[in-house]
């Protein structure tokens, strides 16, 4: 018995071929339709240019000032010439030459004498080449007769100084004078200073050092000078 259908009648061997193209065409339309957009024509009024209304704007014709020429500058006056008579004699003035000639005598020039002006230099104690010299401590080197001296300032400011006049002047405690005085190129003590917590102390400060005996002065490359020297006196105040 035969198949009554042609076998290449058969619509159900395409079918996964017309499924995928159906799909296909499905997707495009509804990718299509959500991406559609659609705009509101919106009437816009742009206006309209009434050429008539604008009239011709008048520009109002500007005239220049001629300014007038400046006037020519007068004619020069003519140069008047006045003549001088010489009333006033001048004397004329007679320049000798200063030139020499083989005739001129010559005179000789005597010596000429260069005073030397001495300075007031002051050299420090500490440095000084050869220290003053102290009554009493003229022998040793010049550390032994510069430690010499100190001892014996020394001695003498303490044996003359009036350490009650503290207590009179009602101080206590423990009282610092400081004193500074020049020994010049003659060995006097000149120029005294002293500073002290009360003036009365600087007072007695200043008189015993200036009854200090003379001594001999300090010299810097063999030449007298000024060296200063300072003094600090302490002592305590008894209560």
């Amino acid at each position: 018995m035969e198949p009554k259908k042609n076998p290449q009648a058969n619509v159900g061997r395409n079918s996964s071929l017309y499924f995928a193209i159906g799909l296909a065409l499905m997707l495009f339309l509804t990718n299509y339709a959500i991406n559609y957009k659609t705009y509101d024509k919106v009437e816009i009024d742009i206006g309209q240019l009434d050429l008539e209304e604008i009239e011709d704007e008048e520009i109002p014709i500007t005239e220049q000032l001629q300014t007038p020429p400046p006037p020519p500058p007068p004619p020069a006056a003519p140069e008047v010439i006045e003549i001088v008579e010489d009333e006033v004699e001048i004397e004329e003035t007679v320049i000798e030459s200063t030139e020499v000639d083989q005739e001129t005598e010559i005179v000789e020039v005597e010596e000429v004498e260069v005073a030397e002006i001495e300075e007031d230099i002051d050299v420090p104690f500490s440095v000084i080449e050869n220290v003053p010299v102290f009554p009493g401590c003229e022998k040793g080197s010049n550390t032994q007769k510069r430690d010499c001296m100190s001892k014996k300032i020394s001695q003498f400011v303490n044996k003359k100084f009036n350490t009650e006049l503290a207590s009179d002047l009602g101080l206590s405690g423990r009282q610092r004078i400081n004193v500074i005085f020049k020994i010049d190129k003659t060995g006097t003590v000149t120029g005294i200073r002293a500073r002290a917590p009360h003036p009365g102390l600087e007072k007695e400060a200043k008189r015993v050092i200036g009854l200090l005996p003379q001594m001999k002065p300090g010299k810097q490359r063999g030449k007298p000078v000024n060296v200063p020297y300072s003094l600090p006196i302490i002592f305590q105040v008894q209560d």
